[in-house]
């Protein structure tokens, strides 16, 4: 079976299925990445107060954590999630937005690393810093380094917790301890849209929560966005209307869209 047919098994595995997907995630982002998910054929749910948080793990089929707007009582929030999420063998996904910006982040990042998340995603710069491969500095949210610089470090997380990593960019990289995908989908005016790497962590989450092949998952996800993206771009004045025809997109993809427009290479 083609790789473009593998995947959109999966796209039309999460349809079916409609994952329930918990995001401990940023408020700036969580109109947008639950109209994602609910385009995409997942159910969101964004909950984050302590007192609930065990039984929203137990009855998800995922969880996504995203550190972007982060303070004291969420990032407990986020520790006990992931904490049980690992104890109970529940996929999970890391979004560690502005890794290296600040000391309490960083500190945050350590202690959820510790819970062996199902997938790392992020841009090349959080990814460096994360591993603490260099002294690269983050510069806020976006990356100041390419998807390609942040493979070592990335090769030290994988190594590190038996983790799926995927390094967003121009070229989107996927990688686990026996698999490497490179993934050249997306344009750049997603860029110039608040959250859509957030999207792309919770659309994740959503795959991995029914995906057996977790890696394809991972891989599925990230050309799903990017795919839309291209086929949004087209239908597009702008980033406003980037982000409607994105959801539209999402909802509306076609098999024959999907499989024309994928640009993967299996490394």
């Amino acid at each position: 079976m083609t790789m473009e047919k593998i995947l959109w098994q999966h796209i039309q595995l999460v349809r079916q299925q409609s994952p329930l997907v918990h995001n401990v995630t940023n408020y700036v982002v969580m109109n947008n990445t639950a109209n994602a998910l609910l385009a995409a054929g997942a159910s969101p749910i964004m909950a984050h107060a302590k007192s609930e948080i065990k039984e929203m793990v137990n009855i998800a089929h995922s969880v996504v954590i995203n550190i972007g707007t982060l303070d004291e009582y969420w990032s407990e929030s986020m520790i006990m999630a992931a904490e049980i999420a690992d104890s109970v063998n529940k996929p999970w996904v890391l979004d560690p937005v502005g890794a290296g910006a600040t000391t309490f982040r960083d500190q945050v990042l350590h202690q959820l690393l510790q819970y062996r998340p199902t997938v790392i995603r992020g841009n090349a710069s959080e990814i460096i810093a994360l591993a603490k491969a260099n002294d690269t500095v983050t510069k806020g949210v976006d990356s100041t380094a390419g998807s390609s610089d942040a493979m070592d470090a990335a090769q030290i997380l994988v190594q590190q917790y038996n983790t799926i990593v995927c390094i967003s960019g121009e070229t989107d990289i996927i990688l686990s301890p026996g698999k490497c995908f490179h993934l050249k989908n997306g344009h750049p005016l997603m860029t110039k849209v608040t959250g859509l790497g957030c999207s792309a962590s919770a659309l994740t989450g959503a795959f991995i929560g029914c995906s057996e092949d977790k890696v394809q998952g991972v891989a599925a996800a990230m050309a799903l966005l990017g795919i839309a993206g291209e086929l949004a771009f087209l239908e597009s004045k702008g980033p406003g209307s980037l982000q409607v025809s994105l959801i539209d997109k999402l909802y509306n993809i076609t098999e024959e869209e999907f499989t024309q427009h994928l640009k993967i290479e299996q490394k």
